[in-house]
């Protein structure tokens, strides 16, 4: 692959890994919502979609009528699109450096408080008075536990009163470093020492592609 477009397809990997890297090496639980790591992983992967379908699909009749703004055309829709898968997945909380068997416990305590009518069964927990309906899922290697949604009638309101209390609850909790931690960061750094070499030893390469890919 050529310098530019390894530097567009792998830049925004490189942001997604370290970032991953950097959230396992905390000492303490990190949570966040489906749909803000749905966006992160969205962002992740816009330079594989623009190095990739993105310019293969360019219109080229487009591109000769109005140059560069295609590209923003292009990554505006590109947005779009993801914005709506994120808006359309159903509810879910992403709780990084936390195993199930660490987080039952903690859930078990604060559904118990938002909800005395809570139901177990197996991973699925349910709270009626609130409508939120949820099994716990994990990733091992990344060492995260989630809270995904089971079928289709869920409250907003009542997963947002879950979030807060949750969050609450987990400032007070400590958790050991990931050790696939430090393999993110490496990965990562390796990465970008790679493409930035391969960068600065074609300038005039880089140059030249971007002005055709932009049509300048």
């Amino acid at each position: 692959m050529d310098p530019l477009h390894l530097c567009i397809a792998m830049g925004p990997v490189v942001a997604y890994l370290m970032l991953l890297g950097l959230i396992n090496t905390r000492r303490r639980p990190f949570l966040t919502t489906g749909a803000r790591d749905l966006s992160a992983l969205g962002i992740g992967v816009s330079g594989l979609v623009i190095a990739g379908p993105m310019e293969l699909f360019l219109p080229e009749l487009a591109l000769n009528q109005f140059g560069a703004y295609v590209w923003f055309m292009m990554l505006a829709l590109y947005g779009l699109c993801w914005t709506l898968l994120v808006l359309l997945v159903r509810p879910r909380l992403v709780i990084y450096n936390m195993t199930i068997k660490q987080m039952r416990p903690i859930l078990s305590s604060v559904a118990s408080k938002l909800d005395p009518e809570l139901r177990w069964a197996g991973d699925s927990l349910c709270l009626p008075t609130l409508h939120v309906q949820l099994h716990l899922e994990t990733f091992t290697t990344l060492r995260c536990t989630q809270l995904v949604s089971s079928g289709p009638e869920q409250s907003c309101a009542g997963w947002r009163k879950l979030e807060i209390k949750l969050a609450e609850a987990l400032k007070t909790t400590e958790s050991t470093i990931n050790p696939y931690a430090m393999s993110l960061i490496v990965l990562a750094v390796f990465m970008a020492v790679a493409v930035t070499f391969k960068m600065a030893t074609n300038l005039e390469l880089v140059q030249h592609q971007l002005r055709e890919m932009l049509r300048l």
